[in-house]
């Protein structure tokens, strides 16, 4: 079953719990058919008491209205609505519903609707349902107050303060006598000669994906910031490499000494310096917005947390808890893959 199907056929078990439905307006204006159904491409669909209760199709004991079509359309994304502009895919929508139905209704009389898997879905269904609600309830980042964001520009400046980062590139010898005798070479090299003495000589592999850089990339461990700033970490760069790039003065410039770090003796090449600078509140306004919704998202959920909790207290048994325990794979089977909710 497609994507579609698949929504459709939970919407169809959940929508008496949803109270799923479509816009309507006071202006009767009849419709004759499906291919009389508002424009695809129209968002919102307005819909009179009258066109939105018309049948389109009957399925066993059950009815698809022209309302219960819309709802499927509004559903969708604005570019997944525009496929059903022409009366073909139009017709193909309504097939697919149809099929929905009848698919739902012989699981149903399978007695499917019953099974725990089925019932978790559903439960899954409602909780997303719900943190939609919740999160509809806050307004979007553009309709927040500037005040409110200027707020918090003035109050989190250290967070708009981006410091001095360094690019950096390494080569990797097994002894210390090798890594002297490289670095001695290093100093005088150009970016091209370096990266030709990484590919010959550092004992650290490049990475695959890095395979087809350019030949003065090589060694390249990125970028990152001084040493103990809480932004400045990289997790390919060892705060001893870290620590040797905010020593070397220029760019293009090597550590006149050697770093050991892990067993590893290191010639250590500063690549690129992007200086410190502080970020205006215009740079800064869109992520701020962003940031304050996110904000106001996680205290709505756990305003709605604590308000469920005291409306159905919740005991858990720890020590029942403490007993299960998850038996490992037999030594050649691979473990079962992990079921995710949603």
């Amino acid at each position: 079953m497609s994507r579609l199907g698949i929504g459709l056929c939970l919407a169809l078990v959940a929508a008496p719990l949803l109270g799923a439905g479509c816009k309507k307006s006071k202006a009767p204006a009849p419709v004759a058919s499906t291919s009389a159904a508002p424009p695809a491409s129209a968002a919102p669909f307005e819909l009179s008491d009258e066109q939105a209760a018309q049948v389109l199709a009957k399925v066993g004991e059950h009815t698809i209205t022209l309302g219960d079509y819309v709802a499927a359309l509004e559903r969708m994304d604005t570019f997944e609505r525009l496929r059903y502009q022409s009366a073909d895919r139009r017709k193909l929508l309504l097939k697919e519903m149809i099929d929905v139905q009848l698919l739902a209704d012989e699981a149903k009389r399978r007695g499917l609707d019953k099974l725990p898997e089925t019932e978790e879905r559903l439960r899954q269904v409602l909780r997303d349902e719900l943190m939609k609600e919740v999160r509809r309830s806050v307004p979007s980042a553009s309709d927040l107050p500037e005040a409110d964001v200027r707020k918090y520009y003035d109050e989190h400046k250290e967070e708009f303060s981006d410091p001095e980062r360094r690019r950096v590139s390494h080569i990797a010898a097994g002894n210390r006598a090798a890594a002297e005798k490289l670095l001695e070479k290093a100093k005088a090299a150009s970016a091209a000669e370096w990266g030709a003495m990484v590919r010959e000589n550092s004992i650290t592999p490049v990475p695959k994906e890095l395979g087809g850089m350019p030949v003065e990339l090589a060694g390249d461990l990125g970028i990152v910031g001084p040493p103990g700033h809480p932004r400045g970490a990289n997790p390919r760069v060892s705060e001893a490499i870290r620590a040797a790039a905010f020593k070397i003065e220029k760019t293009g410039e090597v550590l006149p000494e050697i770093v050991e770090d892990n067993g590893k003796f290191e010639i250590v090449r500063l690549t690129a310096i992007t200086p410190a600078r502080d970020r205006t509140f215009a740079e800064s306004e869109r992520s701020i917005r962003v940031t304050l919704v996110q904000q106001l998202v996680k205290q709505k959920e756990a305003e709605l947390d604590k308000e469920l909790r005291a409306r159905f207290p919740v005991t858990i048994d720890e020590a029942a808890l403490g007993k299960i325990q998850a038996k490992p794979p037999a030594p050649g089977k691979p473990a079962p893959p992990r079921k995710t909710g949603g």
